[in-house]
């Protein structure tokens, strides 16, 4: 006799199948974090920087959703939950570090933002591709698509200051982008947030 009910063993494949994306985009996204880090400090780029936080903080939140993929709908609405808190503490410290350049302004190495920054958008890419056809499967891999998605509007805006950097020598470009990045993820972490705990009202 099966162990599992009809409905619970139709979703084997799917949740098998999203804990093996889980894996691959953990893995990009680990490796990321190390590699833009390192460059983030040899350029003296706070932008960058963020970006490789943004990829360590990707890198937990994957951790996270691997862990609720088997687990019930209230789970993956909490684990949504706490994943909506990352994306609004990241915000939080794109903010401070506005205002910190605004007092000790910085000229970063433009050729280090812009490398890097393309590097992250292609490995990004990757994961927002193999993301997408699970973005609609449940809360869970719904804010992880969301997760994938602000990363390519960060390497885009790293990218685009980096450019603004080259053109007028100064720190001000960087801070324009910043300011445009914190309102999307600021966006981003209450439609997560709102989302989940919609769903942890209809789990209860």
């Amino acid at each position: 006799m099966s162990g599992c009910s009809h409905q619970d063993c139709s979703l084997d494949p799917q949740r098998e199948q999203q804990r093996k994306t889980l894996i691959f985009v953990l893995i990009i996204n680990s490796v990321m974090f190390f590699v833009i880090g390192t460059a983030a400090l040899y350029g003296n780029t706070t932008a960058l920087l963020a970006d490789s936080l943004d990829n360590l903080g990707d890198a937990l939140t994957y951790g996270l959703s691997l862990y609720a993929v088997s687990r019930s709908a209230n789970i993956k609405a909490r684990v949504a939950l706490f994943k909506g808190s990352l994306i609004l503490l990241a915000a939080i410290f794109i903010a401070a570090q506005i205002v910190y350049k605004l007092f000790v302004p910085v000229v970063p190495v433009f050729e280090i933002m812009g490398i890097f920054s393309l590097l992250g958008l292609i490995a990004n890419s990757i994961s927002l591709f193999v993301l997408s056809r699970h973005r609609h499967e449940d809360v869970n891999m719904s804010s992880v698509w969301e997760c994938s998605r602000n990363d390519i509007a960060t390497n885009l805006s790293v990218f685009i200051a980096a450019g603004g950097v080259w053109l007028t020598g100064s720190g001000w470009p960087d801070i324009v982008v910043a300011l445009a990045l914190v309102w999307l993820l600021f966006r981003s972490a209450l439609r997560v947030i709102s989302s989940s705990l919609t769903e942890l009202r209809t789990t209860s």
